[in-house]
């Protein structure tokens, strides 16, 4: 349940127009009050002979007893409460308590026989009132409404506790406005998934990731389609923009623009440039990348690395230098969004999407320390747009296993320190993350799945022997796991190429906890290819003695992957995040 504290208005009237009004907002059915200060005010909804007019009177009446310099320029208090699209429906019973609670929380009725101000509860709509207010009390005092948002959000949380509702986390200021239901109602007649506002805040943070100047930025939001407004100081020095999508119209059929600040706190210029003022140029890694034989592949591969020394960042390092990397891994997700191949596509969106709440909050990143992501950043979206399959396909598997971590430390550091809407924003970004990984190693694994069916008993035999001398303690977990052939084909490629692969595993293993994974294997699979730096893609490699098909002479067992063990799910590989 989330209440809404608009700036206070002077026009009563004009606000009881526009919530009873029928004609030009489809949302608004049936308005009527469900409660007021006194219970019996005129309800031009349902009542044939009450206006309007009888009802702004009667809420102004207080004002309008007060001397005319006395008078409040801003006079008219307004919230609206919206119930969770989840939520049942609630009856008008509980609405009008749910209106009594926030007014009396709010100090707008406190009740207990002290003097409040004149109110009412509309609703128009299932899941949601407005409840307006005039800011004169009975006995001509202004009430002692201060911090009255933070108050009715703490209301909030015990009637979701109380009515059984969901309970939304509490907030600690740092969240991106919300879109107004004029803004969402407007998104839905024009059949829009989302409103302008929402796609105007990712179009402004894609264009940010990795981004290194003024003049990067802006060229960015020209080449994703907005229409740009910038402000500038009688010096010519920039002070600000603005950014409309070119078919989103007000009533005079004129662009309406949203300043960054308005799309979220960080997006404004100011804090923008906080990014790139730290950042240090690479310019020969980041050429190498656009123009190199790699391309979305070797970003990718940079980007995994990267990655895994963020985390360790995270969980061990500062708080300031933990909320810059945080703030970075938003970049990272942004970029790898808009660099995705279909398949994936709208999966890392909406990480991306959850995961902008979590890259804010009171504590203040100090930037410079997190150059490392933003230039992986950078290097992603300039290795331009990655394949589904082959190499880019298997590296963005790669990185996303890394990503997994990332975000998931990043919803335990949040944990830790209360912050939990950002703690649940990272964890629901962590879930898309898991299904667009699915989607992502599928095909690499199952590649690896078969080349290891394909290797000899012996082989796998001396390779289950080496798992158990390198990692006795997930030994038998690994060999239980579907994902164990892709393991011993990527430890037999290892060992081809001359590395030592119990060193490897070791390595592997040891580099983080592997009790949070989903499927070990998988994790070390990827670990042990970005170390050996062998190919993400085993699909075009050429089978070696190491991978030679096994017999199948008849009566020959194809055999299990271990002496003594009869596996189950022999079959393709799945990836299990």
């Amino acid at each position: 349940m989330i209440p809404s504290v608009n700036p206070s208005g002077s026009d009563t009237r004009g606000l009881l127009h526009y919530l009873y009004d029928t004609g030009k907002h489809e949302d608004h059915t049936d308005p009527h009050l469900v409660a007021s200060f006194d219970g019996m005010s005129p309800d031009p909804g349902r009542d044939r002979d009450a206006t309007l007019t009888d009802l702004q009177r009667l809420l102004d009446q207080t004002v309008m007893a007060l001397p005319q310099h006395a008078r409040p320029a801003k006079h008219v208090w307004h919230t609206s409460v919206r119930a969770d699209p989840g939520d049942r429906i609630l009856s008008d019973e509980e609405w009008a308590d749910i209106a009594r609670r926030i007014v009396a929380a709010t100090g707008i009725d406190p009740g207990d026989g002290q003097s409040g101000c004149r109110w009412a509860a509309v609703r128009h709509a299932e899941d949601h009132i407005h409840i307006v207010a005039t800011t004169v009390t009975e006995d001509g005092h202004h009430p002692d409404d201060f911090r009255s948002g933070a108050r009715a959000q703490a209301e909030a949380r015990l009637i979701e506790k109380e009515l059984g509702l969901h309970q939304v986390a509490p907030g600690d200021g740092t969240a991106a406005q919300r879109p107004t239901s004029a803004e969402r109602h407007k998104a839905e007649r024009q059949g829009r998934e989302r409103t302008a506002r929402e796609e105007l805040r990712d179009a402004v943070r894609r264009a940010v990731s990795g981004a290194r100047s003024d003049e990067e930025f802006f060229d960015r939001l020209a080449a994703a389609g907005l229409l740009i407004r910038k402000r500038a100081a009688p010096s010519g020095d920039l002070l600000g923009y603005k950014v409309a999508l070119p078919d989103d119209l007000n009533k005079d059929g004129e662009p309406i623009f949203f300043p960054g600040a308005r799309l979220a706190p960080d997006l404004s210029l100011p804090r923008i440039r906080e990014r790139w003022s730290a950042d240090t140029p690479a310019p020969r890694q980041s050429e190498a990348i656009r123009t190199g034989p790699g391309g979305p592949a070797a970003a990718r591969r940079t980007t995994a690395s990267v990655v895994w020394q963020a985390v360790l960042v995270v969980e061990h390092g500062e708080d300031a230098l933990a909320a810059a990397h945080i703030a970075a891994a938003g970049e990272v997700l942004d970029a790898l969004a808009k660099t995705s191949a279909a398949h994936t596509r709208r999966e890392l969106r909406d990480a991306a999407t959850a995961f902008e709440r979590a890259s804010r909050s009171h504590v203040r990143a100090v930037r410079g320390h997190d150059r490392a992501l933003r230039q992986a950043a950078r290097d992603l979206v300039r290795g331009g747009p990655a394949l589904g399959r082959s190499e880019d396909g298997a590296t963005t598997a790669m990185v996303l296993d890394t990503l997994i971590f990332l975000i998931t430390v990043t919803a335990h550091w949040h944990a830790r320190k209360g912050h939990a809407q950002q703690a649940e924003a990272a964890a629901r970004s962590a879930e898309h993350l898991r299904a667009a990984y699915r989607a992502a190693a599928a095909q690499p694994l199952g590649v690896l799945h078969q080349r290891g069916r394909r290797l000899s008993r012996p082989m796998l035999q001396r390779q289950t022997a080496l798992l158990r001398e390198a990692l006795p303690e997930l030994a038998e977990q690994i060999l239980a796991e579907p994902g164990w052939y892709a393991l011993a084909a990527t430890v037999a490629e290892a060992e081809s190429a001359g590395h030592d692969p119990a060193a490897l595993l070791s390595d592997a293993a040891g580099r983080r906890e592997l009790n949070t994974a989903d499927s070990v294997s998988d994790v070390l699979v990827w670990r042990m290819r970005r170390a050996a730096e062998l190919p993400a893609d085993a699909s075009h490699l050429p089978e070696t003695s190491t991978t030679a098909r096994r017999s199948t002479k008849r009566g020959e067992s194809t055999g299990p992957s271990a002496p003594g063990r009869r596996r189950s799910g022999e079959g393709t590989s799945r990836p299990s995040r």
